[in-house]
C-alpha cells in the first residue's frame, strides 16, 4: 500500500486499467476452460450437442468484456465525462447506436434462433444458398464458420444464415440417396448397361441396403436402375444408390463412375458425345463457284 501511495495518479490509473484487462483475459480463458472440461465430462455419459455449449462460451466471453469495458470507462475521468455527455443526449445516442449496431444485433438474434431451433448444428454437413458444401465448425454471436471440403473457412453472418435456404444432409436422418446418371448410345444394349450399373453400385462398400420389409418381399433390388429419358443423342440411365454417410458421397460417386466407364468399354457399350460439323464460308463459296461453272 505504501508503494502505491507514492505513485502518481496517472500511473495508478494505468495499473488499474491494465489489471482489468489482464483479469478479463484470464477470467475468460478460465471460464472457457471450465466449460470445455464440463462438456467433455458430460459428453462421456450423454450424447450432447456441441452447438449450444460453443454459443454459450462466446456469449460468456462477450459479457466479461462488456463488464471490463464498463469498469475501465468508470475509472478513466475523460471516458467517464464522455459517457455522461453521451447519456445526456440519450435520444440521439440511442438513434446512432441503433443504426450503427442494427446488423450486429440482427446477427446476435439470428444466432440465438439458430441455437434454439437448430436448423443445423456444429458438425453438420450443409449448403447455404450459393455457398459450397461444408461442415459447420462453429457458431459465434456474429457469424457461422463453415469448413468447406477444400479446407477453406467460409464466414457467413448469422443474419444471412437465417434468411437463406439451407440444405442439411445430417438433420434427423443422415442417409442419402445419390443419383448416378449415365447416358448410353441408342445402339448400345440398354439392359446390359443397367445390369452393369446395378452390379457395380451394389458391390461398393459405401452402398447400403435401404429397402423396407415390403420392398424386400416384392423382390425390389438393392440398387434400382431406371431409364429416365431420351436425350438428343443418348438414352439416359439413373441408378439410385443409398449411403448412410453424406461425407463419403463424393468418393463413392467417383469410384462407381470410374468402374462403370471401364466395364462399358469392356462390354462395348458406348457413352456418346455430341458431334459438330464445322463448315467454313470460303469452302461454301468455292463449292458454289464450281457448280456454276459446271452448269
Amino acid at each position: 500500500m505504501s508503494f502505491l501511495n507514492h505513485l502518481s495518479a496517472d500511473t495508478k490509473l494505468i495499473i488499474a486499467v491494465s489489471t482489468i484487462i489482464v483479469s478479463a483475459i484470464v477470467l475468460t480463458r478460465v471460464i472457457r476452460w471450465l466449460i470445455d472440461k464440463s462438456f467433455l465430462t458430460a459428453s462421456e455419459r450423454l450424447n450432447l450437442d456441441k452447438t449450444r455449449y460453443r454459443f454459450f462460451k462466446n456469449a460468456v466471453s462477450l459479457i466479461i468484456w462488456l463488464i471490463a469495458i464498463g469498469a475501465i470507462i468508470s475509472l478513466v475521468p475523460k471516458l467517464k465525462a464522455l459517457a455522461y455527455t453521451l447519456f445526456a443526449g440519450a435520444g440521439i445516442l440511442v438513434a446512432i447506436i441503433g443504426f450503427a449496431a442494427q446488423q450486429a444485433f440482427s446477427n446476435i438474434v439470428s444466432g440465438i434462433f439458430i441455437v434454439m431451433f437448430k436448423p443445423f448444428r456444429v458438425g453438420d454437413k450443409i449448403k447455404v444458398g450459393s455457398y459450397d458444401y461444408g461442415v459447420v465448425e462453429d457458431i459465434t454471436l456474429r457469424h457461422t464458420v463453415i469448413n468447406s471440403f477444400e479446407n477453406k473457412r467460409i464466414i457467413v453472418p448469422n443474419s444471412v444464415m437465417g434468411s437463406e435456404t439451407i440444405i442439411n444432409d445430417n438433420i434427423n436422418d443422415a442417409k442419402l440417396c445419390k443419383f448416378i446418371e449415365v447416358g448410353i448410345s441408342y445402339d448400345s444394349d440398354m439392359d446390359l448397361a443397367m445390369k452393369i450399373m446395378k452390379e457395380i453400385a451394389e458391390s461398393h462398400p459405401y452402398c447400403i441396403d435401404n429397402r423396407s420389409e415390403e420392398e424386400l418381399t416384392k423382390g425390389i433390388d438393392k440398387v434400382v436402375v431406371r431409364m429416365v429419358s431420351f436425350g438428343d443423342f443418348s438414352i439416359n440411365l439413373r441408378a439410385f444408390v443409398w449411403t448412410n454417410d453424406p461425407f463419403v458421397v463424393y468418393e463413392m460417386t467417383s469410384d462407381i463412375n470410374r468402374q462403370i466407364k471401364k466395364r462399358f468399354d469392356e462390354e462395348g457399350i458406348e457413352i456418346p458425345f455430341p458431334y459438330r460439323t464445322i463448315v467454313y464460308k470460303n469452302d461454301l463459296n468455292k463449292t458454289a463457284s464450281n457448280e456454276s461453272k459446271k452448269q
